[in-house]
């Protein structure tokens, strides 16, 4: 009886698939902002799509999702598990406020190679950007000759509404994503005008200073079904306003703030500290780096959005409010400081105070030299794969945000009223579970009781 009873649960775990529609034809890929993120993205694709690269960190490309038992053997790639746009299905779009075509741009960038640039030149330099929605009072240490004009802010909205249908028309795609990577903005807080799309619009007509440009697009994107993802701290998507959008026109929703360097290292150090019940009392955390970013983030207004994300993510991981003897008085700091020698290659040092066994203190000392855009490319890749799955699968397209790709983030998007996980272990868990989800594959809980009947 004992084994009948397992075999029948084992039964009421597994699931019917979701339909999921195949993908078919082109995947267009639309940019607000190309500079150093996006042509290393773009830029990335074709290196590897031509053979000259391998697609390293990547999940979509070179990670794998274990199936059934340990001892099954299964672990089949993700883009061979779930049916994800091929690289050579991609074709690709932007706006910017300078002129400069993707090679241009990704030379100025100065992240890749020159001998790599020129073995894709015609390519990238096919890639051209539309004239952009921008605005110096939200981003005030950057101006651009290549900038949209109209009376009032629906007016640009529509703008970028027809520029969606035209690249849709004339690349040939049969589905798009859109991709954030533009410069930090401003700081804005939630108000009136983002609790619907009524007022929003109302808002638009009135050039309302609490809409953004980036707010602009994404509106624009989710109006015309297109699926979204911030890949800033800007207060873009995560509004009433957006989320009505994106579930009425089935168009998932993701963000915001790629997670890449020392966030990435904090995601990964605090939830071993938790783990193992040791104690902090301080996180200073500095960056040097010299590519537009950092001079973006020069200004007080930029620095206070970024800082805002960098700082939420370690209260969610260690929850003081549970364990006030180990995190209940921590000092957090961090400082970002552009320093234009280094470019794109981006320092970030890390002195954390620890204290364990009574109370004896410790410290861990970090200097992580990383290189911003290149831990950021392939975030977008695997952003704008799973996005267009979301859409395509019947399940994800109609909830509106994408929690299971809070892996990607350094503030990740959910409900309203539900605190983020910020674990990067348990983000990586979510994820898989719902890919096993869709697919009608068990959820690996790592229980492993089962080995031991």
């Amino acid at each position: 009886m004992a084994t009948h009873s397992k075999k029948q649960s084992k039964k009421t775990v597994s699931k019917k698939a979701e339909h999921i529609a195949p993908a078919k034809g082109k995947l267009g890929i639309m940019i607000p902002g190309m500079g150093a993120v996006a042509t290393t993205f773009v830029a990335g694709v074709e290196a590897v799509r031509t053979g000259l690269a391998k697609p390293i960190g990547s999940l979509t490309q070179m990670g794998t999702v274990r199936l059934g038992k340990r001892t099954d053997g299964r672990s089949p790639l993700i883009k061979k598990f779930v049916p994800l746009a091929d690289l050579n299905q991609l074709v690709f779009t932007g706006w910017d406020i300078f002129e400069d075509n993707m090679y241009e741009a990704a030379r100025k960038a100065g992240v890749l190679e020159r001998e790599l640039l020129g073995n894709i030149k015609p390519f990238l330099e096919s890639v051209k950007p539309l004239p952009a929605v921008f605005d110096h009072n939200y981003v005030r240490l950057l101006d651009g000759p290549n900038v949209k004009k109209g009376p009032n802010k629906r007016d640009l909205a529509e703008q970028v509404r027809q520029d969606i249908r035209d690249f849709k028309k004339s690349s040939g795609a049969d589905r798009l994503v859109m991709m954030w990577c533009g410069s930090t903005e401003s700081f804005l807080q939630p108000s009136a005008v983002h609790n619907s799309v009524k007022a929003f619009e109302k808002g638009l007509l009135n050039n309302d200073e609490n809409i953004a440009p980036s707010m602009i697009y994404a509106y624009a994107a989710l109006t015309e079904g297109v699926p979204f993802a911030n890949g800033a701290p800007n207060l873009t998507t995560d509004l009433p306003v957006m989320i009505e959008l994106s579930r009425a026109n089935h168009a998932p929703i993701c963000g915001k703030d790629f997670k890449t360097g020392q966030t990435l290292m904090k995601t990964v150090l605090a939830p071993a500290f938790k783990a193992r019940m040791l104690g902090l009392s301080g996180w200073y955390s500095t960056n040097i780096l010299g590519n537009r970013d950092g001079e973006v983030l020069e200004d007080p207004g930029s620095f206070k959005t970024k800082e805002e994300s960098k700082l939420g993510v370690l209260e969610h991981i260690l929850q003081p409010q549970l364990y006030p003897d180990l995190y209940g008085n921590i000092f957090h700091k961090v400082r970002i400081n552009y320093y234009p020698p280094r470019g794109d290659n981006k320092e970030g040092w890390d002195n954390i105070d620890i204290f364990g066994w009574l109370g004896y203190p410790m410290q861990i000392k970090v200097d992580f030299l990383c290189r911003d855009s290149i831990l950021a490319a392939p975030i977008v890749l695997d952003l704008v794969l799973f996005l267009d799955l979301a859409q395509r699968s019947s399940q994800l397209r109609d909830i509106g945000i994408q929690e299971w790709l809070s892996f990607y983030f350094k503030s990740p998007m959910t409900a309203p009223k539900l605190y983020p996980e910020h674990d990067l272990f348990i983000q990586l868990m979510k994820l898989k579970n719902t890919l096993r989800h869709l697919k009608g594959e068990e959820l690996i809980t790592h229980l492993g009781l089962e080995y031991y009947d």
